[in-house]
C-alpha cells in the first residue's frame, strides 16, 4: 500500500518498457582528486601508478564484458570502444607528458588530459560525436578511481528486498552493463540522452530507463515506490495500487509485443502487396555486423568509418583499415556492405587531422572537401576499401557531395588508388562508387550526378538541416527540422526520380528511415532501400509489411497538394494509425514526438 503523495516526473525515454519497484538512490558523483606538485625523481613512480591504474581499469571492463548475457552481447561493442580508449596513446601519452613536464601527480595530470579531450568536443553539433565526450569522461573517471583506490562498482542495496529501480545522477555504459537483470528492474538518471551509449546499453539489456529527469536524485528517496515508463519517459513516484497494477500489465504486454517482432525478424522485407524493400543496417563498429545479421538486416547500408580516425594523433594505416573492413565484409558476405569514406571535419571531431577553427563548421572543411585536401589519406582509405572488396560484396560512397566536380575528383582518386594497387601487385576488386545526397545543390543536380554515380544514398539528417536552414543541435530551432516538411519530400522525390531515370538504386540512410509515419511516403516516392540502426530492423520490417505499395503511391499524390509539415503529418497519421494498429495495440507503445512525427519507442530513442 502506497503512503506518499503521487507525483509525476518527466524525462527522456531512453529504453522502452514499464517497470514497478522500490527506488534505490545511489551517489555516483565524481571523486574529488588530489592535486599536488611532485619532485622530478617522483615522476617515474607517478607514471607507473598511471599504467597500473589503466591496466586495472582494463581488467575490470573485460570482466564486465564477459558477464554480459548472450542475448545482450551484441552491445558489448560499446565496452569494446571504452577498452580502445584505454589503449589510446592520446590518453596515456598526454598524461605522462604532463606528469613529466609540469611535475604534477598522476590524478591531476589525467584530469587535465581528459578535460582537454572533452573540450575538443564542446562545440560539436553532431549527436554521435557529442555523446563520445561522455564516453571519454566515463573512461577517465574509471582510471581516476583506480588511482585513488575509490570504489568503481555500484554498491548493492542492503535494506531492500528483491529487484530495485536504480536512481543515480549518471551511469556509465559499464555501470549499466554490470547491472544484473535479476537485481535491477529499471533505472532513472538526472542527466543523459537517448543517443548515449548508456541508453543503448540499457536497450540491449532490455532494462527500462528514463534519463534526463531533472533532480531525480533529490526528489526520489530510497524505498519510494516507482513506476518507470520507458515508453513515455515518465516516472510516477508513490503510485496508487491501481495505477501500479495497470503499469505492470502494460509492461508485460509491451515485452510480448517486442518478442513477437523479434520472432518475425527473418521474414522477407516487402510491402503487403509484395514489393521488395531492401532493409539494411547502419553501423559504426565492426562487432555490430553480427548484430545486423541477428536482427534480420539485408546488409550494411552505412558503415561509418570515422571511429578509425577519432582520438588518435595520426590517420590509421591502409593495412589497419583493410583488416577492419575485411572483417565486416567477410561477416556480412554475401550481403552488401556500403563503406562510407570518412565524414570528418566541420562539426565532426578528429585529432588525426590538423583542422582549422571555423566560424561556421557545418559549411566548412569537412567530409569530401577534407578528403580532397588530404588526398594521400583519402587514397589510402580507398585502397583499403578496394582490397576488402575481394572478400565480399562492397559498395563505396562519398559523403557531402555538393558539386559534380567533387564527384569527378573523387572518382579520379579512386582510379589512382586502383593504379597504385595494380603497380604494387596487391589484389583488389572494382566496386560500385556512389554518393550521399545531403546538400540542396546535390538535389538540384541529381539528374547529372545520377549519370556519374553507381547509386545514391540520401542522408536526411544533413539534408533537412541544410534545406531548412536549421541547426539540429540548436535547442531553440531543432523543432523546425521536420522530416515530413513538403520541401524535404520534394527533395527526396526529385532525387528518387533522377535515380530511377538513370537506372541506379536510391537508398535512404538518415534518421527518417526509422520514422514510422515516414515509411509509407518513402515507399510511395520510390525509395526502396532503407538503412536503420540494427536494433530497429525488426520494427521497421514489421511496419513495411503493413504498407500497400499502391496505397502509398496514392498517398504521395495527395501529399503533393499540401503546403505545411503539419498538414502532411495530419494526413499520414489519419491514414495509417489504423494500418499500424496491430503494432501499437500491445499497450500504447507509440507516442508522437515534439515535432508531430509518430515513431515506435525504440526507433524514437535511436534517432
Amino acid at each position: 500500500m502506497t503512503t506518499g503523495v503521487t507525483r509525476r516526473l518527466h524525462g527522456i525515454a531512453a529504453s522502452p518498457g514499464v517497470a514497478v519497484g522500490s527506488a534505490y538512490v545511489v551517489d555516483r558523483r565524481k571523486v574529488n582528486i588530489p592535486r599536488r606538485h611532485i619532485a622530478a625523481h617522483e615522476a617515474d613512480q607517478e607514471v607507473a601508478r598511471l599504467h597500473a591504474a589503466v591496466a586495472a581499469a582494463r581488467h575490470q571492463l573485460q570482466q564486465i564484458r564477459e558477464r554480459i548475457s548472450p542475448e545482450a552481447s551484441e552491445h558489448s561493442v560499446i565496452l569494446d570502444a571504452h577498452l580502445l580508449m584505454l589503449d589510446d596513446t592520446l590518453l596515456t601519452e598526454q598524461t605522462v607528458e604532463i606528469v613529466r613536464t609540469d611535475l604534477v601527480n598522476a590524478e591531476w595530470a589525467l584530469r587535465r588530459t581528459v578535460e582537454k579531450i572533452k573540450d575538443l568536443f564542446d562545440n560539436v553539433g553532431d549527436d554521435y560525436f557529442r555523446e563520445r565526450r561522455s564516453d571519454v569522461d566515463f573512461v577517465g573517471e574509471r582510471v581516476l578511481r583506480q588511482l585513488m583506490g575509490a570504489p568503481t562498482d555500484i554498491p548493492r542495496p542492503t535494506n531492500l528486498e528483491g529487484p530495485v529501480v536504480l536512481v543515480a545522477h549518471e551511469l556509465s555504459p559499464a555501470d549499466t552493463a554490470a547491472l544484473a537483470r535479476s537485481e535491477v528492474l529499471a533505472f532513472v538518471t538526472d542527466v543523459g540522452s537517448s543517443t548515449s551509449h548508456t541508453a543503448i546499453m540499457a536497450r540491449a539489456l532490455s532494462i527500462p530507463a528514463v534519463v534526463g529527469v531533472a533532480d531525480a536524485t533529490r526528489l526520489i528517496a530510497t524505498g519510494d515506490r516507482l513506476v518507470v515508463d520507458g515508453v513515455r519517459g515518465v516516472i510516477t513516484v508513490s503510485p496508487s495500487d491501481a495505477d501500479a497494477d495497470i503499469a505492470s500489465d502494460r509492461g508485460r504486454r509491451y515485452m510480448a509485443f517486442v518478442r513477437s517482432l523479434r520472432a518475425n525478424r527473418d521474414e522477407p522485407t516487402q510491402t503487403r502487396d509484395g514489393v521488395r524493400i531492401c532493409l539494411r543496417a547502419n553501423i559504426e563498429l565492426p562487432a555490430e555486423a553480427p548484430v545486423a545479421i541477428d536482427h534480420g538486416a539485408d546488409g550494411i547500408g552505412l558503415y561509418r568509418t570515422e571511429f578509425l580516425y577519432v582520438d588518435r594523433r595520426e590517420p590509421p594505416s591502409e593495412d589497419e583499415q583493410y583488416e577492419t573492413y575485411r572483417s565486416i565484409v567477410e561477416t556480412m558476405a554475401p550481403r552488401t556492405v556500403t563503406l562510407r569514406t570518412f565524414d570528418i571535419g566541420g562539426d565532426k571531431f578528429s585529432t588525426a587531422f590538423r583542422l582549422p577553427r571555423e566560424m561556421n563548421p557545418a559549411l566548412g572543411l569537412r567530409a569530401v572537401r577534407l578528403a580532397l585536401r588530404e588526398r594521400e589519406v583519402f587514397r589510402a582509405q580507398l585502397r583499403a576499401m578496394l582490397r576488402s572488396a575481394c572478400h565480399g560484396n562492397v559498395r563505396v560512397m562519398v559523403p557531402m557531395i555538393s558539386t559534380v566536380t567533387e564527384l569527378r575528383e573523387s572518382r579520379a582518386e579512386l582510379r589512382k588508388a586502383q593504379e597504385e594497387l595494380t603497380r604494387a601487385g596487391v589484389p583488389w576488386k572494382d566496386v560500385p562508387f556512389g554518393i550521399m545526397v545531403e546538400t540542396p545543390s546535390a538535389v538540384f543536380m541529381a539528374d547529372v550526378l545520377a549519370r556519374e554515380s553507381a547509386f545514391f544514398s540520401i542522408g536526411t539528417n544533413d539534408l533537412i538541416q541544410y534545406s531548412l536552414a536549421t541547426d539540429r543541435g540548436n535547442e531553440h530551432v531543432a523543432h523546425l527540422a521536420r522530416s515530413l516538411d513538403p520541401a524535404i519530400l520534394r527533395a527526396i522525390a526529385a532525387v528518387s526520380q533522377s535515380a530511377r531515370a538513370a537506372g541506379i538504386p536510391c537508398a535512404l540512410c538518415g534518421a527518417m528511415a526509422g520514422e514510422l509515419f515516414a515509411l509509407p511516403l518513402l515507399v510511395g516516392l520510390g525509395v526502396h532501400e532503407l538503412s536503420v540502426e540494427p536494433s530497429a530492423v525488426p520494427e521497421i520490417k514489421a511496419a513495411l509489411r503493413r504498407i500497400d505499395h499502391h496505397e502509398a503511391l496514392s498517398l504521395v499524390g495527395e501529399v503533393a497538394g499540401l503546403s505545411t509539415a503539419e498538414e502532411v503529418e495530419g494526413l499520414v497519421r489519419d491514414r495509417y494509425e489504423v494500418v499500424f494498429a496491430d503494432l501499437l495495440a500491445s499497450g500504447e507503445v507509440g507516442t508522437f514526438t515534439e515535432t508531430g512525427s509518430f515513431v515506435l519507442p525504440e526507433l524514437r530513442n535511436l534517432r
